[in-house]
């Protein structure tokens, strides 16, 4: 779609993004001169009523919002089945790709981008809007360190009557609310829980919850219980690993019930790391609980139950002796049998069964032989992973501690540690067509231009890194573009008396070039410059050819005519030239092999018809050709 017009104003210059809804585009705005982010629907989802019903929400959510943390939307469209919303485009990276490129984010850039995005939310909240997709992939990082939350293509108002999705969960699955996850009311808290999901992240380098599938992960995030940030990275403070825990209780009562409250505790720890944040937003030791008043009738029946309860007790009290006996002998019994079972089991432990260890961080060559050793069967799987060091165990299907007979099976997951991509060539090619090879390597480019002399304008002259480094995935690439050789302004030399050799030997010294040279059909080595375009002293670039005219002698015929006899030239087509004309006439008489000039001159359109002296012999004929402005006008035979 590069190249196309939308609305007649908005110029589609190159696709910078996508998702599940729409595609993006960087394009030019024609009326008010400045680059703007198109957003398209999908063209799979054009004839969907309910995609289109959900794309345009976003427009007018957005439209509703002001905020400095939040994307704006400028314009709204549809042209020929084509559904856009223009948004302010924001030269920056998302939080996802920035926190691939820095690793475990410090506190205070983690807490200052977290406070960014939760201000956006707090706005969007009091307007009655819930974004329900915040995740790292939604919030770009201009250059300049502003976070910016964007795509509300999913955001609803809260007054709907229900936000229940049915069948469906919206978003992201790593970074879903347990609500979201089982298809329940989906609020404010909500989003709350994404933002602790996404400072989970920022702080630790990692995500709480990960699983082989999107059902997997959504499972976990309504059963399991996280491990603490602080457990991940001891550097953090006790009070922003307790903020975090606090954003994603899975019960929403325990959550914060506000961004504002969520705020505040954040600006709290930017100020003072030490303070203490409280664990429960809503529950409350304190609490006066109700509780159901006691009169005397109450009373009065307490102490008769009492007193039945006493008597039943005296009537069993001689049957209650018989079984306190036979419970003691079946206790005996099984004592005896479980202390001699543990003893067999552990005189031949040793031959029926191997403890297995803690593997995680050990080289994985000498667990696999020490395993196969005790004819354990082993499965290796191999895994990406920074954190930890090539060819060492990142997990277990095993729990340390348990028992593995002969011929048991433990599968152990392996580090390969950070995932390296080899920069390709992309020299001398067009830098989009580049961008794209290294995009396809999850390679994050950055465009430089440069002058250069001989690679043309758009094509790449070089990366860094260079081509064929190995770079982690994620890593910036530098593209340099060429912006053709640099070319600078010079004067033009007067020309006017020099000879061809010294004419372009002198075009040569000002960097310029020879243009349309004139005669073209004569040998010009002895004449002399009479014209140049453009004139001398002209300020031009570097490289502009350069016109020249040498003058033409007129040469006297070597055949000695006997007469001369008169022609007219007219003008034909006059329209055709301008106000003065450059007349060039050439005769070659019967007897001679040589042309011969006899008129150079330029005239007036108003001086044709013009005569012309023929010279001509009684016992041939001469041929004329005329040239009008160096091409030939007219040729014929004399007499």
């Amino acid at each position: 779609m590069e190249g196309q017009i939308l609305g007649n104003r908005y110029e589609l210059l190159e696709k910078v993004g996508g998702g599940g809804m729409a595609l993006v585009f960087k394009a030019h705005c024609r009326l008010l001169n400045r680059f703007v982010a198109v957003k398209i629907l999908r063209p799979e989802f054009t004839n969907d009523e309910e995609f289109i019903k959900r794309f345009l929400i976003e427009a007018q959510s957005v439209a509703r919002l002001s905020h400095p943390n939040i994307v704006p939307i400028y314009d709204v469209g549809n042209e020929n089945g084509i559904h856009y919303i223009v948004m302010e485009y924001v030269q920056g990276i998302t939080l996802k790709e920035f926190i691939k490129r820095k690793g475990v984010l410090k506190c205070n850039d983690a807490i200052n981008i977290c406070i960014q995005i939760c201000s956006a939310i707090e706005h969007a909240h009091r307007n009655h809007i819930v974004h329900r997709d915040i995740k790292p992939q939604n919030i770009i990082i201009t250059d300049d360190g502003i976070a910016k939350v964007t795509d509300f293509g999913i955001a609803r108002a809260v007054s709907t009557s229900t936000i229940t999705m049915t069948g469906n969960t919206v978003g992201s699955v790593h970074y879903f609310s347990p609500e979201q996850a089982r298809g329940g009311y989906i609020g404010e808290k909500s989003d709350i829980y994404s933002m602790g999901i996404c400072l989970y992240e920022m702080i630790t380098g990692k995500l709480p919850f990960d699983g082989e599938s999107p059902v997997a992960v959504a499972l976990k995030h309504i059963q399991e219980q996280p491990i603490p940030p602080i457990d991940l990275n001891s550097s953090i403070p006790k009070s922003l690993n307790d903020l975090v825990m606090k954003a994603i209780r899975k019960d929403q009562d325990r959550r914060y019930q506000t961004a504002t409250s969520m705020l505040q505790d954040l600006y709290k720890i930017s100020r003072d790391p030490f303070s203490t944040i409280i664990a429960d937003e809503s529950l409350d030791a304190g609490a006066t609980k109700r509780v159901s008043a006691v009169g005397d009738q109450q009373i009065i029946e307490n102490e008769r139950a009492h007193a039945a309860e006493k008597s039943n007790n005296n009537k069993n009290n001689k049957m209650n002796k018989k079984t306190l006996w036979i419970a003691i002998a079946t206790c005996s019994v099984i004592v005896i049998t479980f202390v001699l079972l543990m003893v067999m089991l552990t005189s031949h432990g040793n031959k029926t069964g191997y403890n297995i260890e803690n593997y995680v961080g050990m080289d994985y060559v000498k667990v696999e032989s020490d395993l196969k050793a005790q004819k354990i069967s082993v499965k290796i799987n191999r895994k990406d992973d920074e954190s930890a060091e090539k060819d060492t165990i990142i997990s277990q299907s095993v729990e340390p501690g348990k028992t593995l007979k002969s011929g048991g099976y433990i599968e152990l997951t392996v580090s390969n540690g950070v995932k390296l991509v080899k920069v390709p060539d992309v020299s001398k090619i067009d830098y989009r067509q580049a961008e794209t090879k290294l995009k396809e390597l999850e390679l994050v480019v950055k465009i430089e231009d440069e002058f250069h002399e001989s690679i043309p304008e758009g094509f790449v002259t070089k990366t860094d890194p260079e081509k064929d480094s190995m770079v982690k995935i994620g890593a910036y690439v530098t593209v340099y573009r060429s912006k053709g050789p640099e070319i600078k302004d010079t004067k033009v030399p007067n020309l006017i008396g020099l000879t061809q050799q010294q004419a372009m030997q002198t075009l040569s010294d000002a960097k310029l070039k020879v243009g349309k040279v004139t005669p073209e059909n004569i040998s010009i080595a002895t004449g002399k410059v009479i014209s140049q375009v453009p004139a001398a002293n002209s300020t031009v670039k570097e490289q502009t050819p350069i016109n020249i005219t040498f003058e033409t002698p007129v040469v006297t015929p070597t055949a000695a005519p006997n007469r001369t006899i008169a022609e007219k030239i007219s003008l034909k087509g006059s329209n055709k030239y301008g106000d003065t004309i450059k007349v060039r006439v050439e005769v070659q008489i019967a007897g001679s092999n040589n042309k011969n000039v006899i008129m150079n001159e330029t005239k007036n359109k108003s001086d044709f018809p013009l005569t012309v002296n023929i010279p001509v012999v009684d016992d041939g004929k001469t041929k004329v050709e005329i040239f009008l402005d160096d091409k030939l006008y007219d040729s014929f035979s004399r007499p």
